[in-house]
């Protein structure tokens, strides 16, 4: 396949910058495989869209601040310390860090920006001296990895305190202290993403209040969404992508949810691409089993994929010619899929982040596990 079959016309003023001042107020498009139609509806009436029986599955990473404002110092730099004042003489230009990975401990992978002369050993400046990272190995792109230190307390609250929300480039605004809130779902839990499980933006405590009212059932896992998730596709033909590793987690109480719905024929409800591709990973890899545990994974979803655990799927829009809109492609078909986005363009539909969902439902039963 080629990466122009996933291409569409979007006019630029309808990439929403901003929430809605209630999340729950969006739009939502149905789309129905089987017969191949859509129809417009709101995202409040999710609960009457959905059934008794069905079961949605979270993704309640939390995201962070992860991109880092700050200074070069330079290769061989001395360590930050109150004891060493002249070291602040040294700091050269200005540098982003916008982290995507977590590699244990303290170490870190992250993308500089401008990345092309930050060379192993330069030590990067954030803050009034207050964290540090020496780089300490080179990737393609301006990937690179670090490892931190912070002067007083843990790295983690370091970079809490100094970072801001890593908003992605088609926001075209800085982010604001309300991102801290808005740009994270009502259910986050589990801190380690860089980027918001979007799908899950919409839902507020009233939407999940109705959710359980009308027995439609939930549980949560956790995919921390780096750089995987948005990584682009520089690649003419699509099969030639690697997607970068993302970690994730299943608890037993959620493996025990969703198999049970499994075996009891009960459509399984992925809130987001993160948690599809989670749980088919781990699908995969069991036969068509949900197992708990931690893991990652770098599964890559095009059309021709066989699904054998979602049977409907709640996400945003996504990017042209991006592996999100691949995986929605695969899932709703990709000629049904970018009707359904030229259906949104025509309708005004809000999109990418901030903007509005929809919602894919595939036929029920054992013999569409395709």
């Amino acid at each position: 396949m080629l990466l122009a079959d996933f291409d569409y016309l979007l006019p630029p003023e309808l990439i929403a910058q901003r929430p809605l001042e209630e999340r729950d107020a969006s739009r939502l498009l149905l789309v129905e495989r089987a017969a191949g139609t859509m129809a417009d509806r709101n995202f409040r009436e999710l609960p009457t869209i959905l059934k008794p029986g069905d079961l949605l599955v979270f993704n309640n990473t939390k995201v962070f601040p992860a991109r880092l404002l700050g200074r070069r110092r330079g290769v061989g730099a001395q360590p930050i310390s109150p004891h060493n004042p002249a070291a602040r003489e040294h700091l050269s230009g200005e540098v982003e860090l916008m982290l995507t990975r977590h590699l244990g401990g303290d170490e870190w992978e992250g993308l500089v920006h401008p990345g092309r002369k930050v060379r192993n050993g330069e030590v990067l400046i954030f803050g009034d001296e207050e964290l540090e990272a020496e780089v300490t190995g080179r990737g393609e792109f301006g990937l690179r990895r670090v490892q931190f230190r912070a002067r007083e307390g843990s790295v983690d609250a370091a970079i809490d305190r100094l970072g801001h929300v890593p908003l992605p480039p088609y926001i075209r605004r800085q982010d604001e202290v309300a991102d801290r809130t808005t740009y994270q779902t009502v259910y986050a839990k589990a801190r380690g993403a860089v980027a918001a499980p979007t799908a899950g933006l919409h839902f507020t405590e009233r939407v999940l209040g109705e959710l359980r009212t009308r027995q439609i059932e939930s549980c949560e896992i956790t995919l921390h969404v780096g750089l995987g998730t948005f990584q682009p596709v520089r690649t003419e033909t699509v099969e030639d992508h690697k997607m970068e590793g993302e970690r994730f987690e299943i608890s037993d109480a959620a493996a025990s949810a969703i198999n049970r719905a499994l075996e009891e024929r009960r459509r399984v409800v992925a809130v987001g691409t993160t948690t599809v591709r989670t749980l088919e990973h781990v699908a995969r890899e069991r036969d068509g089993k949900i197992i708990s545990g931690r893991g990652e994974t770098q599964l890559f979803i095009l059309p021709g994929f066989k699904f054998q655990a979602v049977g409907a799927l709640l996400t945003n829009f996504h990017l042209p010619k991006s592996t999100l809109l691949m995986l929605v492609s695969a899932f709703a078909g990709r000629e049904l899929t970018l009707a359904a986005y030229d259906h949104a363009v025509r309708e005004r539909y809000r999109f990418y982040s901030y903007g509005d969902c929809m919602l894919i439902k595939r036929p029920s039963g054992p013999h569409l596990r395709t």
